[in-house]
């Protein structure tokens, strides 16, 4: 019987999943060994899959986005990188969304137990691992900066509120883009690299292909140092009505597996919803980088 280490955070999803750890167990007993690991610090997670992840044909990880961002970092520290099953327990959980993995601890164990092996891409932002979102400017603390104690009070409209908090004190940057030979620069409100299907909840590609080797990156303009509202209407056009096919007067988009990036040393650089960096990066696609269980 092959061996399964399943990964969960305690406090994630309310306690749900603490709650429901003995189901889960259970239910993964019916095809695996499994050892039950909570993580009970930051960090926690990459030691647990540096010690035991070697030797697990499957990980199964309970949280959020963030949650699974650590465990894509984690694993591209071992050489057997084992097949990940997911269980979302976050607040937004792009990630299960764009992959039409259910909230519902149950349906998701059925995914585990009987689907599919999906070959996901990923990227590379320096030295950081990262699986669908990359970005700066407007709205960029939100995710790691929403305290916990809103999060589990308001759900997703905790990260809505501190966003509108900081709108009208976000500088604008400059920034250079060099891709496929070309360049792209300006000041921008906001940069979004997305290998998704959901930002922050909102459907923004519903056609996006997660293995493609490619990502659509779009630049928000703006001509002053403090974001007017017209950038601000540009950006909310994108998360309600989609990214665009082609490229407007206020909207930059273009599609690539790599490129380098020139800007601020104090830029803040969010990677799936954790702060990794300030400042310039060079980013790759890694196509196909991870196997994760979909329906």
């Amino acid at each position: 019987m092959k061996k399964c280490l399943f990964i969960y955070n305690p406090i994630s999803g309310k306690g749900r999943i603490k709650k429901n750890e003995k189901l889960i167990n259970d239910t993964l007993s019916t095809k695996y060994q499994v050892e039950v690991c909570q993580s009970m610090y930051k960090g926690n997670i990459t030691k647990l899959i540096l010690d035991k992840g070697e030797n697990a044909g499957l990980i199964v990880i309970a949280g959020g986005d963030g949650t699974l961002n650590e465990v894509i970092n984690a694993l591209y520290k071992i050489k057997n990188k084992p097949v990940l099953g997911y269980i979302p327990s976050g607040t937004v959980n792009d990630i299960a969304h764009s992959l039409r993995i259910p909230t519902n601890i149950r349906k998701a164990l059925n995914i585990i137990l009987n689907g599919k092996i999906y070959e996901h891409d990923i990227f590379k932002v320096n030295d950081k691992y990262g699986m669908y979102v990359c970005c700066a400017g407007l709205f960029t603390e939100t995710s790691y900066a929403t305290s916990q104690a809103s999060k589990k009070r308001l759900g997703k409209l905790a990260y809505f509120f501190h966003g509108i908090k900081k709108i009208f004190s976000t500088p604008a940057f400059p920034l250079s883009i060099t891709f496929n030979g070309s360049v792209v620069s300006g000041k921008y409100a906001m940069l979004l690299v997305v290998n998704s299907r959901s930002i922050g909840g909102f459907i923004i590609n519903k056609k996006a292909q997660l293995n493609d080797g490619l990502v659509d990156v779009v630049l928000i303009k703006s001509k002053k140092n403090t974001i007017p509202l017209s950038s601000i209407f540009s950006l909310a056009k994108v998360f309600l009505s989609g990214i665009p096919k082609n490229s407007t007067n206020q909207i930059q988009v273009f599609r690539t597996s790599n490129f380098s990036l020139t800007t601020l040393d104090n830029t803040i650089i969010n990677l799936d919803g954790e702060k990794i960096s300030n400042g310039s990066f060079i980013f790759e696609v890694i196509k196909k980088g991870v196997r994760i269980l979909v329906p």
